[in-house]
């Protein structure tokens, strides 16, 4: 089967011994895979490990990290020795470069989340975050973040053209959670796309978890999102 690391499977199980089990179900159909924080306590590193440097997988590690400079810059160095491709921190420009310096001389790609896929304007006014439509407020912090020097953002679907369309976007990457195949559950998901309409967006990536995950036959489930982006 013909790889297309366009597709990234959230492995959004418990551990990271389950989380083998799914990839090996899955096998060639996928070749890119999301570790989030949800697996750090349950091995996720050591899976994040084993997949890149036993099965040749491509990983993104899912942790958005927040904190002041140093710190972040500190975490971001010691993630980097993992060798792994893919990792996330908050868009604000201060954790962005402070990123960047931490993976600086690897080959670990820094991307900033923009805005929660699963947030809509009524949480943002919770967490006081400034009135404005919600994908405009999208596109300003994908911007500044690429100022910053992320070399990606995460961003919903329906915000990945606009995105695509920024000068600050060329040569940068769109990674886009948010994304169900036609007739799937929602889930706690609020800004959804199908997967062939995301990378009509301007998306270099999509990320899907539970229609994969979840399928009586992930494998299947797999190899039928990525027959929808390769319009097979």
């Amino acid at each position: 089967m013909p790889h297309d690391d366009r597709l990234i499977v959230a492995l959004d199980v418990p551990n990271a011994i389950a989380g083998l089990e799914l990839a090996q179900k899955i096998g060639d159909a996928v070749s890119f895979y999301k570790i989030g924080l949800g697996m750090l306590t349950g091995g996720g590193l050591a899976l994040a490990d084993e997949l890149k440097q036993q099965h040749g997988k491509r990983i993104f590690l899912d942790l958005k990290l927040f904190d002041i400079s140093a710190t972040i810059e500190a975490a971001v160095r010691g993630l980097a020795q993992y060798d792994l491709d893919f990792l996330t921190v908050h868009g604000d420009p201060h954790v962005v470069r402070a990123a960047c310096e931490g993976a600086a001389g690897s080959g670990l790609k820094i991307l900033a989340v923009t805005i929660l896929t699963s947030l809509d304007r009524a949480d943002l006014d919770a967490c006081l975050l400034r009135p404005g439509d919600i994908a405009e407020l999208a596109v300003e912090r994908a911007a500044r973040a690429f100022q910053a020097g992320a070399h990606g953002v995460i961003a919903s679907p329906h915000e990945a053209a606009a995105i695509r369309a920024l000068p600050e976007a060329s040569g940068r990457l769109i990674v886009t959670p948010g994304v169900r195949p036609a007739g799937a559950a929602l889930g706690d998901q609020k800004r959804v796309e199908t997967p062939a309409a995301a990378i009509a967006a301007g998306a270099n990536h999509i990320v899907v978890g539970r229609p994969v995950w979840q399928a009586a036959d992930p494998r299947a489930a797999a190899a039928a999102i990525v027959a929808e982006i390769t319009g097979a």
